[in-house]
């Protein structure tokens, strides 16, 4: 197997998740930043001068000084996630005020608005590295992507690593259903379809179904929904700040929420079946999923077509090959009846594939590797 690609987080590590200090004594600018903060999910604390606690000033995931309070802040503790944010457009003094206290930027609202949520509620949601997020795909039509992006979720999530799966196929029948959970309690697909603008992380991990140690965002068994590529955009960037593994299932016809998943990848697997017009599809599939993402890699399922092996097939679509998908005695039957997921026999030869490129994708310094 190639690549390397590492998780931002140990297994079970917990972070402080705190809203962003503010100083000011300028009321209407306070309004917009509570505003601000509300729209994050934050909680601030608010002084009109440096904190005589100092730990407030020091241990604030983001210190937002407002222009009114810079003269104040002078001789404060340098420090990290300083912003001096203001109205005026045309002062031409701010960035010496700016440079005073140590700020790392100058905002001024409302243009720095969308900017200045995401940082508060980056901060607030104690973003670190982002989540290892890998995509899955087929060649072709029942190539088996369904069952590798389970099987990946499901040994991620048995390692101890932090794990979200995420159905990208709305014509795929639900992943849910595969994990025998399609009647557990959380939120599917059409509660997101028309969202717009930041997700709170931490509050979309909390709103899916927990089955088998890891968080599924599937579909129900409703009507076909249209999820608008900004919903896909911050549906997963959402599941990316928690850290950890994303793994996504995406469908083979690539529209704008597809494009804006494979975006967000950090690597593909193009499952492909070891037969000459499984091959010819998947060369299709990957020239279109190519125009986006990078980073495509194939894995080749068996049985094999007279004169084909998976080197061969790797060469003729002119991607890396990450090894052979192994089958599985009695998966159909338990995955049909909802018994248990792909990957679940811990020792099963499909465990140990996922086992194997985990071990290997996680274990670089953060970098994906061909």
């Amino acid at each position: 197997m190639a690549g390397s690609m590492t998780s931002d987080r140990s297994p079970g590590a917990e972070e402080r998740r705190t809203g962003p200090l503010i100083v000011t004594e300028d009321a209407e600018l306070l309004d917009d930043l509570l505003r601000l903060c509300a729209a994050a999910g934050a909680e601030p604390e608010v002084h009109h001068t440096v904190p005589e606690r100092k730990a407030s000033w020091e241990e604030a995931p983001l210190v937002l000084v407002g222009d009114d309070a810079a003269a104040r802040c002078r001789g404060a503790a340098r420090r990290r996630g300083v912003l001096l944010v203001g109205r005026d457009q045309d002062d031409p003094d701010v960035w010496r005020r700016a440079v005073e206290i140590g700020a790392e930027c100058v905002l001024r609202l409302p243009d720095a608005e969308s900017w200045l949520v995401d940082r508060i509620a980056d901060a607030a949601e104690g973003v670190g590295r982002q989540a290892v997020t890998v995509g899955v795909i087929g060649g072709r039509g029942g190539a088996g992507a369904s069952t590798l992006a389970c099987a990946l979720g499901v040994t991620a999530a048995r390692a101890g690593r932090r794990t979200v799966l995420i159905d990208g196929d709305p014509l795929g029948g639900g992943l849910d259903v595969l994990f025998g959970g399609e009647r557990e309690a959380g939120r599917r697909w059409p509660d997101f379809a028309a969202s717009k603008g930041r997700v709170a992380g931490g509050a979309l991990e909390e709103s899916l179904p927990r089955l088998h140690e890891l968080r599924l965002l599937s579909w129900d068994r409703g009507d076909a929904v249209v999820v608008r590529p900004e919903a896909m955009r911050s549906v997963l960037a959402a599941a990316r700040r928690g850290g950890g593994v994303v793994v996504v299932d995406l469908p083979r016809r690539v529209d704008e929420a597809v494009a804006e998943a494979l975006a967000q990848l950090d690597v593909g697997l193009l499952v492909v079946p070891a037969e000459l017009r499984a091959v010819a599809a998947a060369r299709r599939v990957a020239s279109t999923v190519g125009m986006v993402l990078r980073d495509l890699r194939v894995v080749v399922r068996g049985p094999y077509a007279p004169g084909l092996d998976d080197r061969w097939i790797a060469d003729a679509l002119r991607l890396p090959l990450v090894g052979e998908l192994p089958l599985e005695p009695g998966l159909s039957d338990a995955r049909d009846q909802g018994a248990m997921p792909p990957g679940a026999r811990a020792r099963g030869p499909l465990a140990g594939f996922c086992t194997a490129f985990w071990e290997q994708a996680l274990a670089g310094d953060g970098s994906v590797v061909s």
